[in-house]
């Protein structure tokens, strides 16, 4: 009998522990859980005290915004909180299509200008042109007018109509417009054409809907109208991604079927996800160039690291920006949204190309790159190098190209802008985009032009200067060298005609896209452009030289 209850307290005993062991580890599981509810308690309660007790009204959307403002500088800056207002932004990012009226606009000074049409838009339809001076809209002067407040209300749903007035830059003529709104859907292939006789090109600005398609029935038309095309040029640069499934698909194209492209992993494992090509492609032989810049991101990193990754393209620019997050939405009360970082994407050979560590930051809440210290290394299909935690590093480097400062100023007056409008009314017609040339004549017009305009500035040596002399007055080292200093300035000094004529080059080239957009509109910009685009040459170069292209595939990097 006595073993008996020694086996039964031995029994009881084991029970008591695992149920102690249950308790504790329900304990741990629940315990963010509980703290969470816990606070929430508490800041329901903090927010019902202060409303109830502060002597002054208190605003409570304002206040609870700030609460959600603070709870998202802990978070990375791509997981925010959508407003019902702000709706509409996070379905153009998705779809690339607004209500509105196809047109860009800058202010400056007491009007807005429209600077940009966009073809066949309602804008285009009714004849409006880059230059174009906005007076009124329904009836309202929109002088002294916020940028911002224009926009808006250039901005609505479709079949709204708005009547406007618009002033000819140089006539000084007022004509009234009526501009049916519609539903503008920006293209994510802003051009396709050829480059050097025989090399495809397709400019890829954004991954929204249907992008996939677009850029499939590019690569299908360039290779049915050119049978001899000796490769493809695809510009991711400056492509700030967009959706996921796009990018895939966009792969696709160059990549057989059941090849992984991508894969996610998050805190949620239901969740990850591996994803391959689906269908058969369009070309998985033709040479392939995939352009990038330090602000290709998102999408555009996962088609350029895919295509590094299986070595079936060569990657040429600079290094890309680092974004290997992804981003889903949840649905709030009140038709508001949450768009949060659910997960990590990894290109092919495993690499996460997220370049900042959100996940830790420094006492001052600062966050760092990634050092290159702990950047692991990752193999492609063919055994070359790639490292992960930097964005995508190009197979072919080429330094970006950045432009004088006296252009830089001619820009930001708007004097390049208005010239070229001046130029439109006064050329009813020009050639071709990729053939037309200002010649020196016309340059020196420009400078005429130029004469009474306040185009001052700094140069970059000048700054520097400036930036040195603060210092040594702050370290009282300025008395003992003023009169070198001085000397050094005087030298320095820049003559603004003489800037005009050592950088001809690059302000002619500026000229021409701007003229060539009067005529052509963005397809014209971007055809002009491409004669001197050092990347695209730099690409094109390539893939004529097959023994180079076939080497950057190869070797180890």
């Amino acid at each position: 009998m006595r073993a008996f209850f020694n086996r039964k307290k031995k029994l009881i005993t084991a029970l008591l522990l695992i149920i102690i062991a249950a308790g504790v580890f329900a304990f741990n599981e629940n315990d963010k859980y509980f703290q969470i509810a816990k606070n929430l308690d508490i800041f329901a309660a903090f927010y019902r005290e202060l409303n109830t007790y502060y002597v002054d009204d208190l605003p409570p959307e304002k206040i609870m915004h700030k609460g959600i403002e603070a709870m998202l500088e802990e978070t990375d800056p791509f997981t925010d909180f959508v407003s019902e207002e702000n709706l509409d932004d996070l379905k153009f990012m998705a779809t690339g299509k607004y209500g509105g009226v196809g047109a860009s606009i800058n202010t400056n000074g007491d009007w807005t200008t429209i600077t940009d049409v966009y073809e066949g838009s309602p804008m285009d339809k009714a004849g409006v042109k880059p230059g174009d001076i906005i007076v009124s809209m329904d009836g309202k002067s929109v002088k002294n007018v916020a940028q911002e407040e224009i926009s808006r209300q250039l901005k609505g749903a479709a079949g709204t109509s708005l009547d406007m007035v618009f002033r000819n830059p140089l006539t000084g003529v007022e004509t009234p417009r009526k501009i049916v709104r519609e539903e503008i859907n920006v293209k994510p292939v802003s051009y396709t054409g050829i480059v050097k006789n025989d090399i495809g090109y397709i400019k890829m600005t954004q991954f929204t809907e249907n992008s996939g398609a677009m850029v499939r029935r590019s690569v299908e038309q360039l290779k049915q109208s050119h049978p001899g095309l000796k490769g493809i040029i695809l510009d991711l640069r400056s492509n700030p991604g967009g959706l996921l499934d796009e990018a895939v698909i966009v792969a696709n194209i160059f990549v057989d079927k059941n090849r992984l492209i991508v894969s996610t992993r998050g805190k949620v494992k239901n969740w990850d996800r591996s994803y391959e090509t689906t269908e058969q492609p369009v070309d998985v032989h033709i040479p392939l160039t995939v352009l990038t810049n330090h602000s290709s991101a998102s999408a555009s990193e996962i088609v350029a690291g895919s295509m590094q990754d299986l070595d079936r393209g060569v990657v040429i620019g600079q290094r890309s920006y680092g974004k290997g997050l992804v981003q889903t939405t949840r649905q709030l009360p009140y038709n508001t949204k949450l768009k949060v970082t659910t997960a990590r994407y990894y290109t092919p050979s495993g690499r996460c190309i997220q370049a900042i560590d959100y996940s830790h930051r420094n006492d001052d809440g600062s966050v760092d790159y990634v050092p290159d210290s702990l950047r692991k290394s990752f193999a492609t299909a063919g055994g070359r190098a790639v490292k992960d935690g930097g964005g995508i590093e190009p197979d072919a480097k080429v330094d970006p190209t950045y432009i004088s400062q006296v252009a830089i100023t001619l820009l930001r007056k708007q004097f390049i802008f208005d010239y070229a409008t001046t130029y439109y009314y006064s050329h009813p017609k020009i050639t071709a985009p990729a053939t037309f040339s200002l010649s020196d004549a016309e340059f020196a017009d420009f400078e005429r032009y130029l004469e009474n305009k306040d185009y001052s500035y700094k140069t970059r040596s000048e700054e520097a200067l400036d930036s040195f002399k603060s210092t040594a007055r702050k370290e009282k080292y300025y008395d003992a060298i003023a009169n070198e200093l001085e000397t050094l300035e005087a030298k320095m000094k820049h003559d603004k005609k003489q800037d005009l004529l050592k950088n001809k080059t690059e302000i002619k080239r500026l000229l021409e896209e701007e003229i060539v957009n009067r005529y052509y509109l963005q397809k014209g910009r971007i055809a002009r452009s491409l004669e001197w685009d050092n990347e695209v040459n730099t690409a094109a170069d390539i893939l004529h030289n097959q023994a180079k292209y076939k080497q950057l595939l190869t070797i180890a990097r």
